[in-house]
C-alpha cells in the first residue's frame, strides 16, 4: 500500500469524519472570537491590539464561521457519525444569531487586568493549521493516536499559558526591571538598535538562547527544580501540544532568565516581535510528531529529532541537547548529541511517574518527591 493510500485509509479521507472535528474546532474558535469583540477589555491583549485591526479580525471571524458550517455540512452529508458535524453547525449558528456576522470593533477602555483569549485563539488556529497537517502527512510515529490519553491535559496547559499572558508577562519581566532598571542603559540600547537588522536579530536569538540554555540546564541538575521541570518531561506522546506542558514555576524561572538579555539590550520592537513569533512556532515544531529534519539545516537549528533526544527514555543519553534554537551552543558546552538518522526509542520519564491531569500535576511537585533517588547535582547524566 502506498503512502498516499495509507494516509487516506488511516484518516478516512473523503468520508467526512475529519470534517466533523474541524467543524467543532472552528465553531468554538469563532464563538471565542465573538466574545473578544463584545468584551475586549477583559479578553483581549493590549500588545496584540496594536498588531491586528478590528477589520481584519472581523474578516477572520466571518471566514471561520463559514468554514465551520461547510465542514459541518460535509460531515453530515458524507459520514455515518454526524454528531460532531451537527454540533459544529449548532455552535456556528448560535454564533451567527448572537451577532457573529454583524459585530463591529469599538474603542477599548483601559483596565488593570485582562485575559489573553485573543492570543489563545489566534495562536491555536495558527499552530493547528501549520502542525496538524504536518503531523498527519509526515508523522514520525505512525501508530500515535491523534487524541492520545493526555491530549486534553496538554490543551489545558496551552490554554492557561495563553490566557494568563499578562500574569506571566509581569512576573517574568519584573526581576529584570528590578535588577537592571536603574543602570542607565539607554546609550547601549540605542547602539544595539542601530545595528543592521540581521545582526540585531541574530544577537537577540543567540544571547537569549545562551541564557535559556543555562536556565534549562540548571533545572536538570538541581534536585528540587527538576521536580518542576520533570512535569514537562512526563509526556510520553510528543506532538505539537506537548511543549505546552510546563509547570508555572518552570515558566517563571526560565522566562525570567530569558527576559534579562531582551530587557538589558533593549532590542527594537520589530526584533522583539520577530523573536516572539519565531520562538512560539519553533517551540511547537521541535516537540511535534514529525520526521521533518530540514536537511543540512538541522545542524544549524534545532529540529524535532534533536529535541526528541532531549526527551528520550535512553538513560545513557540523558543530559543532552539543552539549546532551544542553536545546536552549536550544546557543542560549546559539551552537551550535543545528534546521530545521523537515529531517533530515540521513546520519550518520557523512566525514574518517575506523575499523576494525570493539570491540577494534580500543578500541586504534585510541591508536596512530593517523584523520584526514588536524588539527582547527582554535579552531573548532567541526570537529564
Amino acid at each position: 500500500m502506498s503512502t498516499i493510500q495509507s494516509f487516506v485509509k488511516r484518516y478516512a479521507i473523503g468520508k467526512g469524519i475529519v470534517s466533523g472535528y474541524i467543524s467543532v474546532f472552528l465553531s468554538l474558535l469563532a464563538l471565542g472570537g465573538l466574545i473578544c469583540f463584545y468584551f475586549p477589555e477583559i479578553f483581549t491583549t493590549p500588545e496584540f491590539r496594536e498588531v491586528y485591526t478590528a477589520k481584519s479580525m472581523k474578516t477572520l471571524l466571518t471566514l471561520t464561521i463559514i468554514a465551520s458550517l461547510l465542514f459541518g455540512l460535509s460531515n453530515v452529508l458524507l459520514s455515518n457519525e454526524r454528531k460532531r458535524g451537527i454540533l459544529g453547525i449548532f455552535i456556528a449558528s448560535v454564533t451567527i444569531v448572537i451577532g457573529g456576522f454583524d459585530v463591529q470593533g469599538r474603542a477599548v477602555e483601559k483596565v488593570n487586568w485582562h485575559l489573553g483569549l485573543d492570543w489563545l485563539l489566534l495562536d491555536l488556529l495558527l499552530m493547528a493549521i501549520i502542525f496538524i497537517p504536518i503531523e498527519m502527512i509526515f508523522p514520525k510515529r505512525d501508530e500515535q493516536d491523534r487524541f492520545h490519553a493526555e491530549w486534553r491535559t496538554d490543551l489545558i496547559y496551552f490554554a492557561i499559558s495563553h490566557l494568563c499572558i499578562q500574569f506571566f508577562g509581569v512576573i517574568t519581566q519584573e526581576p529584570a526591571v528590578v535588577f537592571f532598571g536603574k543602570m542607565n542603559l539607554e546609550a547601549f540600547q540605542l547602539w544595539i538598535q542601530s545595528l543592521p537588522l540581521a545582526v540585531e536579530i541574530f544577537l537577540a536569538f543567540f544571547i537569549t538562547d545562551v541564557f535559556q540554555y543555562w536556565a534549562h540546564r540548571i533545572f536538570h541538575s538541581n534536585f528540587y527544580l527538576w521536580r518542576f521541570h520533570a512535569v514537562h518531561h512526563s509526556t510520553k506522546t510528543m506532538d505539537w501540544l506537548a511543549g505546552s506542558r510546563t509547570h508555572f514555576i518552570d515558566i517563571f524561572f526560565t522566562r525570567s532568565i530569558t527576559f534579562i538579555p531582551l530587557y538589558v539590550c533593549g532590542f527594537s520592537p520589530l526584533v522583539f516581535n520577530i523573536y516572539i513569533v519565531v520562538i512560539a512556532i519553533h517551540a511547537v515544531f521541535i516537540h511535534a510528531n514529525t520526521r521533518i529534519n530540514i536537511g543540512f539545516l538541522k545542524y544549524l537549528f534545532t529540529t524535532p529529532q534533536y529535541h526528541h533526544w532531549h526527551h528520550c527514555v535512553e538513560e545513557d543519553k540523558y543530559g543532552k541537547n539543552f539549546a532551544v534554537f542553536f545546536p552549536f551552543i550544546d557543542r560549546i558546552f559539551g552537551t550535543y548529541y545528534l546521530p545521523e538518522n537515529e531517533w530515540p526509542k521513546g520519550t518520557g520519564l523512566n525514574e518517575a511517574q506523575f499523576p494525570k491531569g493539570y491540577t494534580k500535576q500543578l500541586v504534585y511537585p510541591f508536596k512530593n518527591n517523584p523520584f526514588d533517588k536524588q539527582l547527582d547535582e554535579g552531573k548532567e547524566s541526570s537529564r
